[in-house]
């Protein structure tokens, strides 16, 4: 667990209103009886835009098959921290990333990684679905077919599809576009995307935001099912679908720099999900679990 020494531990346990306890009871319970193999090794990460510090000195680990939830306010670096998984800053020509990230005990910014290989098997999926112009089939059989993988293509298109819970919903049209689904059946098509090229761990940024209640149900229930094969990482502003579906959480924050006109996020405390919600180590979070501030 990550705090600050300046920080003492809140005398009374917090409280995030809107979620049952009965949640992070379950959630401790899955997290306790899960076996904790580290998959990703975070250390002293720190990523700058033009050389501005958008985010400083992370380290955390993530755990194979857990749902791992980054919660903060606007500006911490969430979004920029997830992304640092496959390698998504490597596309904007400003940023630059030091620190070490292992993954399997391999450093994904060694000068030996193939950073489409990286995104291969670190799948992401974006706040917003983003399907390609073109069929149900054509959109989760794309990545297979640019990888050469011809054979079987129908079961693997039909296995990502189960996987993302879609099938029953989409068998009997697979040639209509994808434009045609509704957006929280393009967000599932989206992890269908993602789960065609075989990945090892799904990133989600803020994957529910944009959809109505039934939908954000239907991708919180998937992420239960999908950890018992894949390690997901999520970004969420909503803190009750964090105490729903995350069986760790990192709580982010910013400092500011008021002379030099700076805002930098800066990870204050990552813990098991329960306590995270109803006993943190550092005031910062109890603050914006209970909404002091954010």
């Amino acid at each position: 667990m990550v705090m600050s020494d300046m920080e003492s531990a809140p005398a009374a346990p917090a409280r995030i209103a809107g979620v049952d306890e009965k949640i992070l009871a379950e959630r401790a319970r899955e997290a306790a009886s899960t076996r904790r193999d580290v998959l990703f090794d975070v250390s002293r990460l720190t990523v700058s835009y033009a050389d501005v510090p958008a985010l400083k000195g992370v380290s955390l680990e993530i755990y194979k098959n857990f749902v791992t939830a980054f919660i903060g306010p606007s500006g911490c670096g969430k979004s920029t921290f997830i992304r640092c998984f496959n390698r998504m800053n490597d596309l904007i020509p400003s940023a630059n990333v030091d620190g070490t990230i292992l993954y399997h005990g391999i450093d994904l910014y060694g000068p030996e990684v193939d950073s489409v290989e990286v995104r291969k098997r670190i799948g992401m999926v974006f706040q917003k679905p983003n399907p390609f112009p073109k069929s149900i089939y054509d959109n989760v059989a794309f990545g297979p077919r640019v990888l050469g993988w011809k054979k079987d293509l129908d079961a693997r298109v039909e296995r990502a599809l189960r996987h993302a819970a879609l099938w029953d919903e989409v068998k009997n049209r697979l040639k209509a576009s994808a434009y045609s689904l509704s957006g929280g059946q393009q967000q599932r098509l989206c992890i269908a995307r993602c789960l065609a090229v075989e990945p090892d761990v799904l990133l989600m940024d803020e994957p529910a935001s944009a959809l109505d209640p039934i939908s954000t149900t239907a991708i919180e229930d998937l992420m239960h099912e999908l950890k018992r094969e894949y390690t997901i990482v999520i970004v969420t502003h909503n803190m009750q679908q964090a105490a729903r579906v995350a069986d760790m959480t990192a709580f982010f924050s910013v400092e500011v720099d008021e002379e030099q006109d700076r805002r930098t996020g800066v990870l204050v405390e990552y813990d098991a999900t329960p306590t995270i919600f109803t006993n943190p180590g550092d005031k910062r979070t109890e603050d914006y679990v209970t909404g002091r501030f954010g």
